[in-house]
C-alpha cells in the first residue's frame, strides 16, 4: 500500500529526482507545514484546553449571577447574594420580568418593538449601499478610484462622537429630528466605511477569471453582480450583518442622541429603568436579560455563517 505524498513532499521529491536543488518555495512550504503542525499541537494540548475551560467559567459566572438575580424578589436581593440560591432556601419569581415588560413606569415591551424597527433597516441599508460601492471599487475602473477608496477607509478612524452635533444640527434643519429616520441614517453612515472595506476585500479575493468569463458571455455589471459575485458573498454579508445587528441592537449613544422619546430603543429604556432616584434598581437585571436575548439568539443561529465569513478570504486556494 502506497501513501499519498503531501504537497511539500511532492515538491521536494521532484526537485531531488531531477537533480535540481530544492526551490525556495518548497522550503517555505515545508516550514509553513511544520509551523502549522506545531501550532495545532499547542492548541490541542491538555494545558490549552484547561486554560480555555477556566476562561469560559470565569466569563460565565457574572452572567449566571445576573440571570439568577433577575428571578429573585427585591427583598432577597437586598439581604443576600445570588449564590445563596444554592443553599435551598431561595425564592424565585417572574415578577421582575412582568413588571419590567408591562409595568406602568417601564413598559419595555414597547421599546422592544422599537429596537426591532430601528435595527432591521439599520442593517439592510448599509449592506445594500456597501455592496454596490464595494463592487465599483473592486471591478470598475474610474479616475480617482484608489484615492477615493483610501478616503473611505480612513473614515473608520474618525470617532462617531465627533459627528453627533453636526448630524443633529443637520437633522433639525431637515425637520426629521427625533424620528426613526435620524437613527437609521446615523447607523448607516457610521457603518458604511467598515462595510465597504470588508466587502471590497472579499470581492477582490474572487478569481478575476470568473468575471472575465461572464463579460465574454455578454454579461453586464448587473448580471455579473447578481449572478456571479453575490452567491459567493453570502458568508461575508452574513458576517457583517451579525456585527451590525449586534452593534445597533446594543447601541445606547446614537439612540439616546437622535431618537425621540417615543422612538427610543430598548437600551435607552433599560438605562433609564432605575429612575432618577434609583427606585427600580432591582429590575435592571431582568431588563438586561430582556435586551440581550435577541442578540444571543441571532448569534447562535447564524454562528456558522459568522465563522465562514471571518475565514473567507484569509486563505487563498
Amino acid at each position: 500500500m502506497t501513501s499519498t505524498p503531501t504537497p511539500g513532499q511532492a515538491v521536494a521529491g521532484s526537485a531531488v529526482d531531477d537533480g535540481v536543488p530544492q526551490s525556495q518555495a518548497a522550503r517555505k512550504l515545508s516550514r509553513l507545514e511544520k509551523r502549522a503542525i506545531a501550532t495545532k499541537g499547542k492548541l490541542s494540548s491538555p494545558w490549552a484546553s484547561g486554560i480555555a475551560i477556566i476562561i469560559a467559567i470565569l466569563w460565565t459566572i457574572p452572567s449566571l449571577g445576573l440571570l439568577i438575580t433577575s428571578f429573585r424578589p427585591q427583598e432577597d436581593i437586598r439581604r443576600s447574594g445570588w449564590w445563596t440560591v444554592f443553599t435551598g432556601n431561595a425564592q424565585l419569581t417572574m415578577d421582575n420580568y412582568n413588571e419590567a415588560l408591562y409595568g406602568n413606569s417601564n413598559d419595555l415591551a414597547t421599546f422592544f418593538v422599537n429596537s426591532f424597527v430601528i435595527t432591521i433597516p439599520a442593517v439592510l441599508i448599509p449592506i445594500s449601499l456597501s455592496l454596490l460601492a464595494a463592487y465599483a471599487f473592486a471591478w470598475i475602473k474610474f479616475p480617482g478610484r484608489n484615492f477615493l477608496f483610501v478616503a473611505v477607509f480612513s473614515l473608520q478612524v474618525v470617532p462617531l462622537q465627533v459627528a453627533l452635533v453636526p448630524l443633529l444640527s443637520q437633522y433639525v434643519d431637515w425637520e426629521i429630528n427625533g424620528s426613526y429616520w435620524t437613527v437609521w441614517l446615523s447607523h448607516s453612515i457610521f457603518a458604511l466605511p467598515l462595510a465597504i472595506f470588508l466587502l471590497h476585500n472579499f470581492m477582490k479575493d474572487i478569481p478575476a477569471s470568473l468575471v472575465e468569463a461572464a463579460r465574454v458571455d455578454g454579461a453586464g455589471h448587473v448580471k455579473i453582480f447578481f449572478r456571479v459575485l453575490f452567491p459567493l458573498l453570502v458568508p461575508a454579508i452574513a458576517s457583517f450583518g451579525i456585527f451590525q445587528f449586534l452593534w445597533v441592537w446594543n447601541d445606547l449613544l446614537v439612540g439616546l442622541t437622535f431618537a425621540g422619546p417615543a422612538y427610543r430603543p430598548l437600551t435607552v429604556a433599560v438605562a433609564e429603568m432605575a429612575g432618577t432616584r434609583g427606585g427600580d434598581w432591582y429590575l435592571l437585571s431582568a431588563g438586561a436579560f430582556i435586551s440581550m436575548i435577541v442578540p444571543l439568539i441571532v448569534f447562535i443561529a447564524l454562528q456558522r455563517y459568522f465563522v465562514r465569513g471571518m475565514l473567507a478570504g484569509a486563505v487563498k486556494g
